[in-house]
């Protein structure tokens, strides 16, 4: 007996998904824990495994389309393929005579026909699309009705029809300009919009819409944290197992500067504002799909090691495709650090429902004045986009002021952070 492929439970507040690549075909052998199809959520991609040994009897959802959980796209039948393998090919019209006529109810021989002529698959395009297969002119061995056929006798009724000819003259009418250049059309790839891509440009439109969204800038002299770095990177590397990088003190200097300005670690619900007494900081990532932004949780409880190690583990699992729900749910402040591409200056958009986002950016060497000296230092400029609704200007600054202050003072940092 078949068994239903179903959508999983996909999370608190995930009630939909989008089916994104079948890994196995219709007709393929599948074991019992191996991976059959990919889904996408807003939030994460994961693989729905085979329940049983047998055979991918048919695939009812198809890439690109959305499902809910509990939503059957798929059954598994008993098998290892090899029959399925052989109902898709072709049979020799010699045999296929050798049926006697009365076996054939009147009026169904043109139906027999078809199924006989074109495999499961290309019966159901050709449903899909309202093709009558008695009129597809098969090019394939023995007269078999391929996809390509079914897609060219489509491709052909969607051309417009031609301008109707009047006194034996055609109506002559001014052509249209062409959108594009003859040809270009074969030098274009459609490539489906990703779920996840999908949610990140729905949310970033709502977060400008709904948001009275501001930036305030400044600039860090990150002097004293490269040379603490220089001088104690390998010997925290050893003692630790963790990496010395940027993050770690950007993340406790946020932290800092968050019990210092405790409106900027808020939320907007309503006419409330919820003002949260603990640090969940969310450490923006790129993936292949996009951005994600995984959350270290409690980091105002955590060591410089700590942090840094929870960062490159979120880093390479989202890359990897392995964050889970709870990795992204939730967030108080965010940080995103665009110089790792080389940005030298951006305006980071708000992670809603949050306030305030923290934009990082390219250290570079630039002249500065240093007691009155000019001194080339290692400069990074830093900006605070924040809800204007909620964080008024001067905190705004005065907190980014902050943020400056502890970092190009890590001893400070370490005592406050």
């Amino acid at each position: 007996m078949p068994v239903e492929i179903r959508v999983p439970e996909l999370g608190e507040s995930v009630t939909d998904a989008t089916v994104g690549r079948w890994l196995k075909k219709e007709g393929e052998a599948v074991k019992s824990g191996e991976p059959i199809v990919e889904v996408e959520t807003d939030k994460i991609n994961f693989e729905i495994e085979a329940e049983q040994d047998g055979v991918l009897e048919s695939i009812a959802k198809g890439e690109g389309e959305t499902v809910g959980v509990g939503d059957v796209i798929g059954t598994i039948a008993e098998g290892d393929g090899r029959a399925a393998a052989a109902a898709e090919e072709e049979e020799e019209p010699e045999e296929r005579e050798e049926a006697p006529a009365a076996e054939v109810p009147a009026g169904r021989e043109e139906a027999a026909e078809e199924g006989f002529r074109a495999s499961p698959s290309v019966r159901r395009l050709a449903q899909e699309y309202g093709v009558d297969l008695a009129e597809v002119s098969g090019t394939g061995s023995g007269g078999r009705i391929t996809r390509e056929d079914v897609e060219r006798l489509i491709r052909e009724r969607s051309r417009p029809p031609a301008a109707p000819e009047e006194d034996g003259r055609r109506e002559e009418r001014p052509a249209p300009p062409p959108e594009r250049a003859p040809g270009r059309e074969a030098l274009e790839e459609r490539v489906r919009f990703s779920r996840r891509r999908q949610t990140i440009a729905q949310r970033l439109v709502e977060s400008q819409r709904n948001a009275a969204m501001l930036t305030t800038f400044n600039e860090v002299d990150m002097s004293a944290v490269m040379d603490l770095r220089r001088r104690r990177k390998e010997s925290f590397q050893e003692r630790t197992g963790a990496r010395l990088g940027f993050m770690s003190f950007f993340t406790k200097a946020s932290v800092a500067a968050l019990k210092a300005f405790p409106q900027v670690n808020a939320e907007l619900a309503g006419n409330e504002l919820v003002l949260k007494k603990y640090y969940d900081i969310g450490v923006a990532v790129s993936t292949d799909e996009g951005l994600v932004v995984p959350v270290v949780r409690d980091a105002d409880r955590k060591s410089f090691a700590e942090i840094e190690k929870e960062i490159a583990d979120l880093a390479v699992r989202a890359r990897e495709g392995r964050l889970t729900l709870e990795d992204l749910r939730g967030g108080t402040f965010t940080i995103t650090n665009g110089g790792v591409f080389g940005s030298l200056l951006s305006t980071p958009i708000l992670t809603l429902p949050q306030v305030a986002i923290l934009g990082m950016h390219k250290v570079q060497e630039r002249p500065v004045v240093v007691d009155g000296e000019i001194q080339v230092r290692p400069m990074m400029y830093v900006a605070l986009s924040y809800d204007h609704r909620v964080i008024d200007g001067a905190e705004a600054v005065s907190f980014l002021v902050r943020i400056k202050e502890l970092v190009e003072d890590p001893e400070t940092l370490l005592l406050e952070g």
